[in-house]
């Protein structure tokens, strides 16, 4: 696949040192996309045809890399993923683009830092919350002791190992083949794991429209509808696909679009 028309990359070096790696495409209303967990903005949203389909449409995206991913720095020491790390990520890039209003567009990991920006963040316009749950949200707050804390602990060790053969969790054995698939720093993605969770995701608190969109066969999220409901306001879409194959069904794209259209209109040109 050629390199996008149009396309800029930047970088950003944030307040601890991490650089950030961002692509900019397009001109209009600002989406920022932030992507799942052991992928990039390249496999997430510029592969299956979002990034293009945004920019067709009249507006500016910005594909992010997280920290621990993709082109961006990747520090294997779990403090630098503690927390609201990427949240803050988030807020530093609107500052360094000067951005008074933004959508954000997030899918699993990328939902839940998504989330918290709506929650925490006045210039959130709008949200698409993407392959996430409120399990996974409420996992925000959780004791590392606790259950959820053992299965992410599950998917540092697996990440970890030498011998993939020597996985038992089927979902941290999914986790670790997606990474090789995609190449990504597993020590990175290990840390991440192992890190502190984020803070709790108040979702009552939340003022902005929102979509929330899963596959129909996503597994790991359950059902989306409970997440919808514990959102003032949302909408909720659901597609086919399971929790990796939903973005490239064209019917997410679809939903995206459709949402934005009407809570973030796209001015028409001046005549």
């Amino acid at each position: 696949m050629g390199e996008m028309p149009g396309k800029r990359t930047e970088r950003l070096v944030t307040r601890d040192g991490v650089e950030l790696v961002f692509d900019l495409v397009g001109e209009g209303p600002t989406v920022l996309l932030h992507h799942g967990f052991a992928a990039d903005a390249r496999i997430n949203w510029e592969q299956p045809g979002i990034v293009a389909a945004l920019a067709e449409r009249g507006r500016r995206v910005v594909a992010l890399d997280a920290r621990g991913h993709g082109r961006s720095g990747k520090p294997h020491d779990p403090a630098a993923y503690g927390g609201p790390a990427m949240v803050e990520d988030c807020r530093e890039l609107l500052d360094h683009l000067g951005l008074e209003a933004v959508d954000v567009v997030g899918y699993s990991m990328g939902g839940r830092v998504a989330a918290l920006l709506a929650a925490r963040e006045p210039r959130v316009r709008c949200a698409v919350l993407g392959g996430v749950s409120r399990r996974l949200l409420d996992r925000a707050g959780a004791d590392q002791d606790g259950a959820s804390g053992t299965w992410f602990t599950a998917i540092a060790d697996a990440l970890e190992a030498e011998d993939p053969a020597t996985v038992a969790d089927p979902v941290a054995r999914g986790f670790r083949a997606f990474a090789e698939r995609t190449g990504a720093d597993r020590h990175a993605l290990a840390a991440i794991q192992r890190a502190a969770p984020p803070p709790p995701v108040d979702l009552g608190a939340i003022r902005c429209p929102v979509l929330v969109l899963a596959g129909d066969r996503d597994e790991l999220v359950g059902d989306p509808a409970v997440l919808a409901r514990a959102v003032p306001g949302a909408e909720l879409a659901v597609v086919q696909g399971d929790h990796l194959g939903a973005v490239l069904d064209p019917a997410f794209t679809a939903a995206i679009l459709a949402f934005l259209d009407r809570h973030s209109p796209v001015a028409e040109p001046a005549r």
